[in-house]
């Protein structure tokens, strides 16, 4: 479940066609796959993949995405992260604790970290929760409509046999390569296209604040929508 102002134009959450990339394509009633609109390419099926910049091993590439949501340096090409990192993401409905895998994803790593080293999360909401076919709270976006970025996008870091099960923390995006801020967490066992990088884990613990966040379900009582009860990130630190 391309980040800011980008393309998870990307479209508002609900409006992803049926040819998106979730498994559990084709029913009418199931929530899209969690997409980054923010960054301004286009998120429907016609859209070509970016084309990957040759770059030196080792070093991550942050391209230009449209407007930034909310101020927001580029994060260094070199990342400095490496193993398991520990991270906190504090919410107003409880604090998630997560393990951040910066060697299975480390240029993601080093932009999340980067971000949340820079105050991007501090004070905004987690815009979309999913209550049937898919499972998962997304955030990230400071403007809360599920278009908002940094103003940069960046490659998948997939291997392609990727799964979602509860506990998962993975990039929303709009289409191949293009990741920005917005991120979502599972929280019951979700089946995905492996098309969203994962780049850590959430504690059992973690789970259950998000499942209690899900069990008040949306404003509009349906399956894809705002959390019921509001959710704002407070801010995130690493260690």
């Amino acid at each position: 479940m391309r980040t800011s102002s980008r393309s998870l134009a990307r479209r508002s959450l609900l409006a992803v066609s049926a040819a998106a990339m979730l498994a559990l394509a084709g029913c009418s009633t199931t929530p899209a796959a969690p997409t980054d609109a923010g960054s301004g390419a286009p998120s429907d099926a016609s859209a070509s993949a970016s084309a990957e910049p040759t770059t030196p091993a080792g070093t991550c590439v942050y391209g230009a995405a449209g407007p930034a949501a909310k101020d927001a340096t580029t994060p260094p090409a070199e990342p400095t992260a490496s193993g398991t990192v520990p991270a906190t993401i504090r919410t107003s409905a409880g604090d998630l604790a997560v393990s951040l895998d910066a060697d299975a994803a480390p240029c993601t790593v080093n932009s999340f970290l980067s971000l949340a080293q820079q105050g991007y999360f501090d004070e905004t909401p987690c815009h979309r929760l999913t209550t049937s076919g898919i499972f998962v709270l997304q955030c990230g976006d400071p403007t809360g409509t599920g278009t908002g970025g940094p103003g940069y996008e960046f490659p998948d870091e997939l291997t392609g046999s990727e799964t979602y099960p509860a506990g998962t923390l993975a990039m929303a995006n709009a289409g191949p390569d293009t990741n920005g801020s917005q991120f979502f967490v599972v929280y019951a066992d979700t089946q995905l296209a492996p098309s969203y990088t994962v780049f850590g884990s959430l504690d059992a613990a973690s789970v259950e604040v998000v499942k209690a966040i899900a069990a008040k379900g949306t404003d509009t009582g349906a399956g894809d929508g705002k959390p019921k009860e509001p959710v704002t990130i407070a801010g995130v630190t690493a260690g």
